[in-house]
């Protein structure tokens, strides 16, 4: 009896190394994964403890460090540190609620209170110049690259300063020329030039708004009764000369007739004659 012995080509490997990629792979294809659970205008919520102890500008609570908090982080548009970036953090105050807000610090390796609290004194972050001279000559003396780097930087701001010096002289001098009655005699004639313009434009507008109450003026007929101005005499001739102007028209009054009846009397006989 022979025992069957499989050859290592025979079956596949259980733990594969590497996988097979077709040549038409296009990884823009591949679909997204879904944004997390919470996240509403790229912040998404957190649980995070305080890295410091800090005062409320509202209510003046002091909030201690290593305080719980359910906080929003986002992500800090245009700036960054050496290409790390940098987080921004909402929370809120545990007795009045009102929002604060902090950020990381990559630089130094701390935390930026923005809004909301002011962060406590803490001696052992006070530096004086000479420390600051001592901590950056023992960074340069075993890394050339950060000597070189703080060179540069120093060049660019001597640099600055000077155009900026330049830019301060040459304005002077360009000044120095002008007196004070020069000053005054531009600045009184600019202002009088604003004042012929101002009184132009409101002669404009006075003259199109009387042209355009004149093109909706409807002239009314003037009256002999609204004329009060003339004499009695000129209205009493006026009114005869209308009247024989006028057309001759007959008229014919008819008036009732009443029948009256009157009692005759009888005439007395006259005597006869002698």
């Amino acid at each position: 009896f022979t025992p069957f012995t499989a050859s290592p080509t025979a079956m596949g490997e259980r733990k594969v190394l590497n996988k097979y990629i077709p040549p038409d792979f296009d990884p823009s294809k591949i679909p997204r994964s879904k944004a997390p659970r919470g996240a509403k205008n790229g912040q998404i919520k957190v649980r995070m403890m305080l890295p410091m102890t800090i005062c409320c500008n509202t209510c003046g609570e002091f909030i201690v460090k290593g305080t719980k908090f359910n906080a929003r982080k986002e992500d800090v548009v245009g700036e960054d540190y050496l290409g790390i970036r940098i987080f921004r953090f909402y929370f809120r105050c545990t007795r009045c609620s009102a929002e604060l807000a902090m950020k990381t610090d990559p630089k130094n390796s701390d935390y930026v209170v923005e809004a909301g609290a002011s962060r406590n004194y803490e001696m052992w972050k006070d530096t004086t110049e000479d420390d600051e001279a001592k901590a950056k000559a023992m960074d340069e003396a075993g890394n050339e690259m950060r000597a070189l780097e703080n060179r540069t930087e120093e060049s660019k701001r001597e640099m600055d300063i000077m155009a900026a010096l330049d830019e301060m002289r040459s304005l002077n001098a360009r000044h120095a020329g002008v007196s004070n009655a020069d000053a005054l005699r531009a600045i009184s004639s600019a202002a009088k030039t604003e004042d012929k313009l101002a009184a132009e434009r409101d002669a404009a507008t006075a003259r199109a708004i009387f042209n355009e109450q004149r093109a909706n003026f409807v002239k009314r007929l003037d009256s002999e009764s609204d004329d009060g101005s003339g004499s009695d005499d000129d209205a009493a001739k006026a009114k005869k000369s209308r009247v024989e102007d006028a057309p001759k028209v007959s008229v014919v009054v008819k008036r009732p007739t009443v029948a009256v009846k009157a009692k005759v009397k009888p005439k007395a006989a006259s005597p006869p004659p002698a």
